[in-house]
């Protein structure tokens, strides 16, 4: 597969991904947090576990030390993410939470800077500050009396934290997918099969018979959508990507999700959405680009350099 095909597998991703923000926040509507992410996976794991005997029966099972591996993937970047994500939907809108889903590309390059020894140049610092600017911006509304109290939503900050989650995860899997042999199907699958097991005690918690009579088909259409095409093809597609072209640059095409996802918001649930919230997604969208744009370019002069 080409490095085209992949960027054109992750702008299919991030499309996939925008209607989880719509489905996701008409889903928390009867259904709890846990609950949501138990059945979303759940229901996953018959088409993944299909893909995976088709495509790789010699890796249907995992081996020694990549069960870790596969243990902690699965705890950072399915089950706390999504715990994180369902619970943030209860308290705030899909254009915010998709919004702040678009600071993953910046975190994901702190994150790789402090720990994966990635170089901080000049319009990386310029576009992290005008990234978060604009998301701080966007939550506050622009209050001014707002942001001298420090009082923003408690979705938003939940979904912040399903973030870093998330910006954890990408680079460690491709660290792992390296150091223990491990395969984008593989981690996909068993990534999944953890956070449904992990699921288990807090879905009893929430205490099932309470919600599950009040259920609509709508509900339950709307976690198959996020299982099938969210979960399986998007995780999937972004684990092929983050192998061949590495979590910093995987995580740029995520800047398309809030743009899909304010439009779906707008045509299917009707939220409504302001000429200031439109300035701030561009802000978020420019200050992303700036911090990810030079990445590329290292890496295209280094290659050239190699090939002269």
């Amino acid at each position: 597969m080409s490095d085209k095909q992949v960027r054109l597998l992750m702008v299919l991703t991030s499309l996939l991904w925008s209607g989880a923000f719509i489905t996701g926040k008409l889903s928390v509507q009867e259904f709890p947090p846990f609950a949501l992410t138990f059945f979303r996976f759940l229901f996953a794991l018959p088409f993944i576990f299909i893909i995976l005997y088709v495509r790789e029966p010699k890796n249907l099972f995992p081996r020694g030390q990549q069960w870790r591996a596969l243990i902690l993937l699965g705890f950072v970047g399915t089950f706390c993410y999504h715990a994180f994500f369902f619970t943030a939907l209860k308290y705030t809108t899909a254009i915010n939470s998709s919004l702040i889903g678009a600071i993953n590309p910046i975190i994901t390059t702190i994150l790789a800077v402090l720990f994966f020894s990635e170089r901080l140049t000049p319009w990386r610092v310029f576009g992290i500050f005008l990234s978060f600017s604009g998301v701080f911006i966007f939550i506050t509304n622009g209050d001014l009396q707002l942001i001298s109290q420090f009082q923003v939503n408690w979705g938003d900050l939940l979904m912040l934290m399903g973030v870093f989650c998330f910006s954890l995860y990408a680079l460690l899997s491709r660290r792992f997918m390296k150091q223990y042999q491990l395969t984008p199907i593989m981690v996909t699958a068993y990534t999944f099969l953890i956070c449904v097991v992990i699921s288990i005690p807090f879905v009893l918690w929430e205490n099932p018979v309470t919600y599950l009579s009040a259920t609509t088909a709508r509900g339950w259409l709307s976690i198959l959508y996020m299982s099938v095409f969210a979960s399986v093809l998007g995780y999937l597609f972004q684990s092929i990507a983050i192998q061949r072209i590495g979590a910093p640059s995987t995580a740029v095409f995520i800047n398309l999700v809030p743009i899909f996802t304010i439009i779906q918001s707008i045509t299917i649930l009707g939220e409504s959405i302001t000429s200031l919230k439109l300035i701030c997604a561009a802000i978020v969208i420019t200050g992303v680009y700036l911090a990810t744009r030079q990445e590329r370019r290292v890496n295209f002069l280094k290659a050239h350099k190699a090939v002269l």
